[in-house]
């Protein structure tokens, strides 16, 4: 028989919520740049895929070239959001590091959070 305790349990369920909770707290502090078009489009996002600003070069600004532009945006907008996967990752596996013991808990797929 294994020494199975289910307060053991709850308390680290409660113990891996609260450090969910100041993780994504973190996240929202983690900001990345990423650029486009050799920076003429620049997108700021954070650690929760949040976009936090565009800044556009004045020489990408053409009324006649409008599809430019929006391919600059989207380009800039993914790249961004990519880095704030990886930054999001990162921070993730840090906060959990140790706090598992053998990687994981049976039958439990926490790849969901980056683990």
């Amino acid at each position: 028989m294994s020494d199975f305790n289910m307060a053991d349990m709850f308390g680290k369920v409660q113990e891996m919520q609260a450090k969910m909770q100041e993780s994504q707290a973190k996240l929202a502090e983690v900001i990345v740049e990423a650029e486009a078009g050799g920076g003429m489009v620049k997108v700021k996002a954070n650690g929760l895929r949040q976009i936090l600003s565009i800044k556009f070069d004045e020489d990408v600004i053409d009324p006649s070239d409008k599809e430019m532009l929006e391919d600059l945006v989207v380009a800039g907008v993914n790249k961004a959001l990519e880095q704030a996967d990886e930054a999001a990752k990162s921070q993730m596996q840090e906060a959990y590091k140790g706090m598992i013991p053998g990687g994981g808990i049976p039958g439990m797929d926490l790849s969901k959070f980056g683990l």
